[in-house]
């Protein structure tokens, strides 16, 4: 997804600096790509969650019991959720500069919008 996500603000970025490009139908691509990261992101969250529940019971049940598979078994959670936390604040950060992208979108198809070059305008673009 790191790939993906990646190649598609690259073609994005390309696309803002030709002055050929429909406007109206980039917004509209845009906003679907959008969606389909907000909803990665989501499954991730809850998948992140789900992990951290589980690490935290497999942690209450090795204290309790002092049953050392326990313990290899949060280890294993440990490293697992380290992981899950790295990539979506990955994903979380690429959200963000995805909005940005929109903004700079809006911009362009609407260049009299003082409410979108307001904030195009106090937001850095990277």
């Amino acid at each position: 997804m790191g790939s993906y996500i990646s190649t598609y603000m690259r073609s994005v970025e390309a696309a803002l600096e030709n002055e050929s490009t429909d406007w109206d139908a980039l917004k509209r691509e845009h906003l679907v790509q959008i969606e389909f990261i907000q909803h990665e992101r989501l499954i991730h969250l809850m998948v992140t969650i789900m992990c951290c529940l589980l690490l935290f019971i497999g942690m209450c049940v090795f204290f309790i019991s002092e049953l050392t598979p326990f313990l290899i078994v949060d280890g294993l959670l440990l490293i697992l959720v380290f992981c899950y936390l790295i990539y979506y604040f990955y994903i979380e950060n690429a959200t963000q500069k995805l909005y940005r992208l929109y903004n700079r979108i809006c911009l362009k198809a609407e260049p009299d919008n003082t409410t979108v070059r307001d904030a195009v305008g106090t937001n850095k673009m990277t």
